[in-house]
């Protein structure tokens, strides 16, 4: 895949779309019954992001680390503990801001499993339909919008809009979900593994497809998966997620060419190249992740880390610019930018 794209401004300072502020969910699996005791999984534990309106944000990261908890609240499928969301400056949830009717017609998500998010008894075009008619579309102007919807996404309606999900490929089947998504006129689409069950080719087409409709319709995205190499071909901005919290974000290109947290380096070091000078001799990356019931204390990612010092083991590292505003991390040995330990910048 190659990118078309003008990257001068990418990474500047774009208006905000979405705001997170110490975003937390804690999910209690025991204790429930009386005389159990409390045990909490922290699935989200103090998110802060941004969304600049029309760019792409890619959240990474290994599997647990929260990614798509954090894209579940936001959509309010599930209730934050605490937090704040703020879509287009306007509070989601608040008296005076966006209650969670608007916030859910303003942002759409499209998941991985393509067949499993399709109704197998509705045709393509009432599935794309269903949501303009709870809008207040008359049934006419509902199936006119669907079949400009599927138009868009690159389906005939006149082939595609009586057929059912089960008589579609898993391409096609997450096109029309795309449409579905965009048949209520969202402002954001969050897309959580939406590509990682296609093959290659296809998962190829549905990207370029993702990449025209963003540009024609003003879209702003928050796109979630676990293939860097698809998250550096589609993002504007990255953020790299370790059990339930932010461990760096920032421009694609920084983040993919100077990566200043361990665990970033690690997981690009990982990525899989055909380049023999570039194949993997040992696994940079060692270790499960701790158990998120009980991280460990300061900084999380210290148990598998290959720098880490006392100060990690004693203060949870915040995240700090590096190098560049727009660039963050959160690591004692990178802060400074200079790979040196802090310990030694420190003398």
């Amino acid at each position: 895949m190659t990118r078309d794209v003008d990257t001068r401004d990418r990474g500047g300072p774009r208006q905000p779309m979405l705001i997170i502020r110490g975003l937390k969910k804690h999910f209690q699996v025991s204790g429930k019954s009386l005389g159990q005791p409390k045990i909490v999984v922290k699935a989200v534990d103090g998110v802060d992001l941004e969304v600049g309106k029309g760019e792409t944000l890619g959240i990474v990261g290994e599997s647990g680390c929260g990614k798509s908890t954090t894209a579940r609240l936001l959509m309010h499928l599930i209730e934050p503990d605490s937090g704040e969301i703020l879509l287009d400056g306007e509070t989601v949830g608040s008296m005076r801001g966006v209650d969670v009717r608007e916030l859910r017609r303003s942002v759409q998500m499209v998941f991985q499993d393509s067949y499993a998010s399709l109704n197998p008894r509705l045709t393509i075009e009432d599935t794309v339909a269903f949501g303009p008619r709870i809008g207040g579309l008359s049934r006419t102007e509902a199936k006119s919008r669907a079949r400009s919807m599927l138009r868009m996404v690159g389906l005939a309606p006149e082939l595609f809009a009586q057929r059912y999900p089960h008589e579609l490929s898993g391409g096609q089947r997450q096109r029309v979900n795309i449409a579905r998504a965009l048949a209520v006129g969202p402002r954001v689409l969050i897309l959580d593994e939406a590509v990682s069950a296609l093959d290659k080719s296809v998962e190829a087409q549905v990207l370029n497809l993702l990449q025209e409709l963003k540009k024609t319709l003003g879209l702003t995205y928050v796109f979630i998966s676990h293939d860097l190499n698809v998250v550096q071909y589609i993002s504007d901005r990255v953020v790299v997620m370790y059990l339930g919290q932010v461990v760096e974000a920032g421009p694609v290109e920084r983040i993919y060419e100077t990566p200043r947290h361990p665990y970033t380096a690690a997981l690009l070091s990982s990525r899989p190249s055909m380049d023999p000078t570039k194949r993997i001799t040992a696994p940079p990356l060692t270790g499960d992740p701790p158990n998120p019931i009980n991280p460990p204390s300061g900084c999380r990612f210290r148990t598998r880390c290959p720098l880490a010092e006392d100060i990690c083991a004693r203060v949870a590292p915040a995240l700090t610019a590096v190098d560049d505003p727009a660039h963050l991390a959160a690591c004692h040995a990178r802060v400074s930018g200079s790979g040196h330990s802090h310990a030694s910048a420190a003398a």
